[in-house]
């Protein structure tokens, strides 16, 4: 098939007009096929990466449950993410291994939804202090042979782990594990000090910035100054106008520059869902709007959906094409899967969204093939 007439995002100039060929499963510079489809007046971009999201529409991958998780990975495709790296939480070995098995079965088996690219450990190697909505009777202290052994479970699939640096061994285990897995700072009280120590020890990212860490601060910048100046580091921002301020989206974007941001969703089992009681980690949430709070009030996680958090961004003035390239380019990269997806370039999966002037979706192709909305 040939797209003809859409504003296509290209990474090096932003959006472009050109066509686009797809053949079989994959974008090419030419289609044999005879169809084509004129987007002229929409947006084509690569379909999205969710690093760091929960559950949807009743569901959580927590629960380690097959059919839950097929839901939720059709919930996911549904709104043009078509690579999803699901989070587990602070949670039992026990029950971890059966989270970290279901992905496997599901790489193996499913045959729609997004592609499970990838497991985000978010937990249990935190910190008691910033938990929040971990649960504290569960945490664990760094440990390399219980990530391997969660490695092994999930056959590859880990390629995210969080720890909060000022945990005992926590600086030992990172040097030990940051060429297995992106070892992702989180749920801490580190100081910049400290931070910058992990970062040293091989640590490249930031999970959810600004949240579950301290303050940034003329004098005590933390894990946020401590991220910017490690220019490897990439960073995580929850954009659904809820966890993050605008001003501050804004001014992270201009801090890290766009290449150095990833959107996440972080969203739990109610995103897709209505108001009322769910539960998150065990523990009982209640959704309002865009609020989801434990019982004391503390957030717990997001009910936006990643292409609306994109598309927030953008509403708080980040460019179009900036706040693709962090929900697109960059979390792609971060799991390492950015040589097959992630950009609209001959030889990658044909994985894209169509976004109308008002940046709502319109269709979306997975492997070449239209599977939501028309051309």
């Amino acid at each position: 098939m040939r797209l003809t007439g859409a504003k296509v995002f290209d990474v090096k100039n932003g959006f472009v007009s050109r066509d686009v060929c797809i053949e079989g499963e994959l974008l090419a510079d030419h289609s044999s096929d005879g169809k084509s489809a004129d987007l002229s007046g929409y947006y084509l971009i690569p379909g999205l990466t969710d690093v760091h999201f929960h559950g949807a529409k009743g569901h959580d991958f927590s629960d380690a449950d097959p059919e839950g998780l097929q839901v939720m990975a059709d919930y996911e495709l549904s709104r043009g993410v078509t690579q999803i790296c699901p989070a587990g939480m602070t949670l039992l070995e026990e029950q971890l291994i059966k989270v970290c098995k279901n992905a496997a079965q599901h790489r193996k088996n499913s045959k729609s939804g997004a592609l499970l690219c990838g497991v985000n450990l978010e937990g249990p190697f935190l910190s008691r202090a910033k938990k929040g909505a971990q649960n504290g009777d569960w945490l664990h202290e760094p440990d390399v042979a219980m990530l391997r052994r969660l490695e092994e479970a999930s056959e590859g699939l880990v390629k995210l782990v969080s720890v909060a640096p000022e945990e005992p061994g926590a600086l030992e285990f990172i040097k030990e594990v940051a060429d297995e897995v992106t070892v992702s700072i989180a749920h801490t009280t580190a100081d910049y000090d400290t931070a910058m120590a992990a970062y040293a020890a091989g640590a490249r990212q930031a999970t959810h910035l600004f949240n579950a860490m301290p303050p940034f601060t003329h004098r005590a910048p933390g894990v946020v100054g401590a991220a910017f100046d490690t220019p490897e580091c990439m960073a995580e921002l929850i954009c659904d106008g809820v966890h993050i301020h605008a001003s501050v989206v804004r001014a992270v974007f201009q801090l890290f520059g766009a290449k150095r941001v990833i959107l996440i969703s972080d969203t739990m089992r109610a995103a897709g869902m209505p108001d009322g009681d769910y539960t998150l980690g065990g523990q009982p949430v209640q959704v309002k709007g865009k609020y989801a709070t434990l019982e004391d009030g503390t957030l717990a996680g997001s009910v936006t959906d990643l292409m609306n958090c994109m598309k927030t961004a953008v509403s708080f003035g980040i460019p179009l094409e900036d706040a693709v390239r962090a929900a697109a380019v960059n979390p792609a990269k971060a799991i390492g899967i950015y040589s097959r997806v992630g950009s609209i370039e001959n030889g990658k999966l044909a994985n894209l969204a169509v976004l109308d002037e008002n940046l709502e979706l319109k269709a979306v192709f997975l492997k070449g093939e239209l599977v939501h909305g028309t051309v």
